[in-house]
């Protein structure tokens, strides 16, 4: 235990928390699609403009729409030899929430160097690894209620 080295609330995270908290409407492209998420049917009318048809030419199609149900998202950095089963473990134990899903990106240490009265120092700062959660509907995380 103890993969989680710290929740990851920026503007960046944010944002992206924001976007996948809400409800989207989302056109099927075809019958078959729509039948597996019982998609509404929908006549939609445009016109098509061209040189045979100058003033316009109107036509009709059948869209099918539904709407796809928010999935909250939330960020942390952990240790890099964490894999997702380890990671949704813990998350859920620390945060009583059920985890979807865990999608996972490895970043290598960069090297970095300074100037001192010493001279050049050169260093490297540490490889970690970035963790997006996807929550079930309903569940979500309160970073700052340990406040």
């Amino acid at each position: 235990m103890g993969f989680i080295i710290k929740p990851l609330v920026t503007e960046k995270m944010t944002k992206i928390t924001d976007k996948s908290s809400e409800d989207k409407t989302i056109v099927a492209l075809n019958e078959k699609s729509a039948k597996a998420h019982n998609a509404t049917a929908e006549t939609r009318s445009y016109v098509v403009k061209n040189k045979r048809h100058p003033e316009g030419l109107k036509k009709e199609k059948n869209v099918y729409t539904y709407t796809k149900s928010a999935e909250p998202k939330f960020g942390f950095i952990v240790k890099p030899e964490a894999n997702k089963l380890e990671i949704k473990k813990e998350i859920e134990s620390l945060y009583n929430v059920t985890v979807l899903d865990v999608n996972t990106m490895r970043y290598a240490g960069k090297r970095q160097s300074r100037y001192t009265k010493a001279g050049l120092v050169k260093g490297q700062k540490n490889a970690y690894k970035k963790v997006i959660v996807t929550l079930k509907a309903g569940d979500t995380i309160d970073f700052y209620s340990n406040i």
